[in-house]
């Protein structure tokens, strides 16, 4: 089996439009979530989200690709050519050929959806725009990376709620370590945040209307985010030859189901995956320090997560930091899982552990290191990626330093 390491990573959300930006407030523990900028807001209930404000799409994209580009698949290609920028790659020839895309993503192109719905039912239209299939497949975002960068091998979506970008960065993971992949570019990407979108939510009663307090005993619901994040994954020796820098190695992955409940959580599934996880990676239990949590601000996730983790790692449970990212740039569904492999790779990395913000009332079900309100710094060997979706599906991945 071969080693995989990452050589590249993009991302685009409420933090920041590249990944410095976005690790600085990590670090600072700044909250990217406010109040929405959309159709109809008055005709919501929850007014709040962390979206991407100040995004000039006009200014990095033709007018062509305008017409085929949903919000969801530019923010794709912004954090991709930042992924590869970073990664030094040429694509070409025989390592085109072994390479390709696998991308996280839940609602597709929502905001097109949305429009074109508007247009049929609203505004009475009996036509739409010839590219509207195009533009809103889940797919979309995957195929026009592909295209982008001459990535002629495996390419393709995982849609799994909200373990959708975990799935897809297991199954790069797995195509690079066996050999079926020189490198693969891998994460998630959504844009919901749109009145439809919203409003499809609402329904549910899984919002807060005023923040996302993760692991707080005052916790009202999660608040909903977009963006993406996009990584390169290397075969390890191919990375050294050519001599890239390496940010972190990924060591291992498990999944599990629940095949309980569609949307309430097991604990037993969770656990699974977090020990499935140490399981493949080799890794003892002690050796962890620090786990990006699921952790929504539900009542139901955030302490059933924290019974699995009590249950997977025992005494060792009380020395781990666990951190939920979610406080800061929201929930972004499909695409969240990506945007949360950054704090895990700022933890082995740089010593760097991000904070759970919002953090007001402890919660004895939710006894942990949570890493409340402020970043702090720690030497972290290995680092955690939870994942747990509606439908009970879970992904967790290990990341270890380099």
């Amino acid at each position: 089996m071969k080693r995989v390491v990452i050589t590249g990573a993009g991302t685009i959300n409420a933090l920041g439009q590249n990944v410095p930006d976005t690790l600085a407030a990590m670090r600072e523990g700044r909250c990217g979530i406010g109040e929405l900028d959309l159709r109809d807001v008055d005709r919501l209930a929850v007014k709040i989200g962390a979206q991407v404000k100040n995004f000039e799409a006009e200014a990095l994209f033709n007018r062509q690709q305008m017409a085929l580009f949903d919000r969801f698949t530019q923010f794709t290609l912004v954090a991709a050519r930042e992924a590869m920028a970073q990664a030094g790659l040429e694509f070409s020839g025989e390592l085109a050929a072994k390479s390709g895309v696998v991308l996280g993503n839940s609602g597709g192109g929502m905001q097109t959806l949305d429009e074109n719905y508007r247009t049929v039912y609203e505004d009475g239209k009996n036509r739409v725009h010839p590219f509207v299939v195009p533009k809103l497949m889940n797919n979309a975002a995957a195929s026009h990376v592909s295209m982008e960068f001459n990535l002629k091998g495996p390419s393709f979506t995982v849609a799994s709620a909200c373990a959708s970008s975990n799935h897809a960065m297991a199954q790069a993971f797995q195509m690079v370590r066996t050999g079926m992949a020189t490198a693969m570019v891998t994460g998630g990407t959504e844009s919901m945040l749109c009145f439809g979108g919203v409003k499809a939510w609402e329904g549910l009663r899984v919002m807060s209307k005023d923040a996302c307090r993760p692991f707080s005993a005052n916790r009202n619901g999660m608040v909903q985010g977009e963006g993406a994040g996009v990584f390169v994954f290397e075969e390890m020796e191919h990375a050294k030859a050519r001599g890239a820098e390496i940010l972190a190695e990924i060591s291992g992955f498990a999944m599990s189901s629940d095949a309980a409940d569609i949307v309430m959580p097991s604990k037993q599934g969770a656990a699974r995956a977090i020990a499935g996880a140490l399981a493949d990676a080799r890794l003892n239990r002690e050796d962890v320090g620090y786990i990006n949590a699921h952790g929504t601000g539900t009542a139901a996730n955030d302490k059933t997560e924290c019974s699995a983790v009590a249950d997977v790692f025992g005494p060792h449970a009380d020395s781990l930091m666990m951190s939920s990212t979610k406080s800061m740039h929201g929930h972004l569904i499909g695409g969240t899982g990506a945007v949360e492999l950054l704090a895990c790779i700022m933890a082995v990395r740089d010593g760097v552990i991000a904070p759970t913000i919002g953090y007001e009332e402890p919660d004895p079900e939710c006894a942990l290191d949570v890493v409340p309100n402020e970043a702090r710094e720690a030497d972290v060997e290995v680092a955690l990626s939870n994942a747990f979706a509606f439908g009970g599906l879970n992904a967790v991945l290990a990341l270890r330093r380099v």
